[in-house]
Formats: C-alpha cells, structure tokens, sequence
C-alpha cells in the first residue's frame, strides 16, 4: 500500500462544496434581513387666506427670486452670499429684536436660496419667520 502521493499531482481545492457553503449563507441572510421602510413625514401645510398682504413698519419682506437673488424691502442685494444677506437684514431691521421676517421666494427658487435666508436671519438674530404664500391670483398672502 502506498500513501505518499504522486510527485507530479498539483493539490487542488474542490470548489463546489465551497459554493455549496456560500449559497446557503447567502440564502439565510437573504431570509434573516429585515427591511425597513421610511416613512413619510406627515406635513400639515398652511392654508393662505385671503387678507391682503399690507406694509407694516416691523416687518422686513425678503424676495427670493428663481436664479437665487435677493431683495430686502424691494432693494437688490448685490451679491448671494450669506453674510451680506446677514448684513442687509441687521440694517433693515435697525434696533427692532422683534422684526418679523416675510419670506417670499419663487416657486422655481432653489431651496438652498431659501435655507440661505434662514441661515442669514439667524445670524443677523431675528427669530420671527414667516413665508409668503399665494392665493389664485398674483397678489401675495400670509
């Protein structure tokens, strides 16, 4: 009887029960994942009235337009920056803490130029948001 093997025989590595062991760890962990859905957020939005928009002296109105503009009180911000929106808002509002922030943006505007006001109203400390809506027609509401 002989045992030894063969010189000239290369060992090789029988891949079949190899894949055999993958197939069926990739079928229980196919079977044990749990998949979780994201749910979506609830959003109650608001509902426009139909009051007329009227000037009021605490109120700072900011315009966002659809290629990212700004506009304070009807004046264009030059530039797009957040500090200079920061800026113009501390020199709209004066000393008034309590200056409430109309924020009326394009329906095309991006949202980063939305968040940019956001972020600038809250550098320049005001705290009293709101956005502008529109009615049926082209006068715009609260």
């Amino acid at each position: 009887m002989r045992f030894g093997r063969r010189r000239d025989e290369e060992p090789e590595i029988n891949l079949i029960p190899f894949i055999d062991v993958l197939l069926v760890v990739l079928i229980f962990l196919m079977l044990s994942t749990t998949y979780s859905r994201f749910t979506e957020l609830q959003v109650n939005l608001p509902a426009a009235n139909s009051e007329p928009m009227r000037e009021r002296p605490g109120e700072i109105i900011v315009s966002v337009a659809a290629d990212g503009r700004y506009a304070v009180n009807h004046a264009l911000v030059e530039g797009r920056s957040v500090e200079l929106l920061a800026a113009e808002l501390r020199k709209a509002a004066g000393n008034q803490d309590d200056a409430v922030i109309i924020i009326s943006a394009d329906a095309t505007a991006a949202h980063q130029s939305v968040i940019n006001v956001l972020d600038a109203a809250r550098r320049a400390g005001l705290q009293r948001l709101t956005f502008a809506t529109q009615t049926g027609g082209s006068s715009a509401t609260r």
